[in-house]
């Protein structure tokens, strides 16, 4: 099982350094957030400076950019990097999408369904040399003269990973993408009984199981060196809770374990700025769900007991000071270790 980590790409001179650092560690793939920079910046600075970690978006919109566009750049970073490059795409809330990026909103699984099989058109026609020939509700391409082909790259194109957190669009990474990124709000009641039968029923759609997919643990960590710390940032995971679980898409979390009234209190609180008041709301049953909880010397087992059934590779915190560098470092080979085939 592999273990990969993000890293806050804010500051684009400090990337490249930050990248070396996760290769230096032993984290298997770093992937970049689209929050404040467009995550194909950092990523490129990642794949220039590294020469084993994979590196993804984790993930890039997929609606605000023409396929065409995020195929050319996701294409190049690939033979930057000598094919380490993974596209993670997911769709954005709706306003996002409407009112911070100003694209019309469709019906995302669709939409997603249309922008991943064009993706993969382009690459064909640029890999294989196949002609150029898309058309779908949203898009169409059919033009790619010799000067605009950049032409095949090492390793082939790009994996695509899939975002996703209702069903359709579960459903849909099942069928289509090369692996699936369940978002860190999440709990395993959640992920066994909606996400992973979802993924299993879209899968056996395309006439794959499960092991065809990449699929990353879902949920928060909380961890320490030892209980004081476990307990401090027990207590810092309910404010990211809240803030996450006042966004309707993310319902569906809240509804299976059923707390969806806490969903529609944080929604309501939220639109009346009250954000330091909502954490309040946040039971500890809910932060025990939602999250792992334990020490740094039980954190390799807990990730391999809550994981391993499923997950082809976990997600830890990129460290932010030379201890905890040398902890998440020790944390990692034990991982590994523990996961290694016998």
């Amino acid at each position: 099982m592999k273990v990969f980590t993000g890293v806050q790409s804010r500051h684009l001179a400090d990337v490249a350094a930050a990248a070396k650092k996760a290769e230096e560690l032993g984290f298997d793939g770093l992937g970049f957030g689209e929050v404040s920079v467009d995550a194909f910046l950092p990523a490129t600075l990642a794949a220039s400076s590294t020469t084993s970690l994979t590196v993804g978006t984790s993930i890039t919109l997929a609606f605000v950019r023409s396929p065409m566009a995020t195929a050319y750049t996701a294409w190049g970073i690939q033979e930057l990097s000598g094919g380490r490059f993974q596209l993670g795409l997911g769709s954005q809330v709706r306003g996002h999408n409407e009112r911070r990026f100003s694209v019309k909103w469709t019906p995302p699984a669709p939409r997603m369904r249309e922008v991943i099989n064009a993706l993969r058109a382009i690459w064909d026609c640029w890999q294989n040399g196949t002609p150029l020939s898309f058309s779908g509700n949203e898009y169409a391409f059919s033009l790619m003269p010799p000067e605009f082909n950049p032409g095949p790259v090492p390793g082939g194109p790009p994996k695509i990973n899939l975002a996703g957190i209702n069903p359709n669009m579960v459903r849909l990474a099942g069928e289509l993408a090369d692996g699936f990124l369940p978002h860190g709000f999440n709990s395993d009641k959640y992920m066994t009984e909606a996400i992973l039968p979802n993924l299993e029923a879209g899968a056996r759609k395309a006439g794959r199981t499960l092991k065809d997919l990449e699929i990353s643990g879902g949920g928060f960590i909380i961890s320490g060196r030892n209980d004081e710390e476990v307990a401090k940032n027990y207590e810092a995971a309910r404010r990211r809770i809240s803030f996450y679980g006042s966004t309707r898409a993310y319902f569906p979390v809240w509804e299976i374990h059923g707390w969806q009234s806490t969903g529609e209190q944080l929604r309501e609180m939220s639109f009346r700025n009250r954000w330091s008041e909502m954490p309040g709301l946040i039971t500890d049953e809910m932060v025990d769900a939602l999250c792992l909880i334990t020490t740094h010397d039980n954190l390799p087992s807990a990730l391999l007991k809550r994981y391993g059934g499923y997950a082809t590779r976990v997600s830890l915190e990129f460290p932010r000071d030379p201890e905890a560098e040398a902890v998440t470092k020790k944390i990692i080979a034990e991982f590994h270790a523990q996961t290694a085939p016998v």
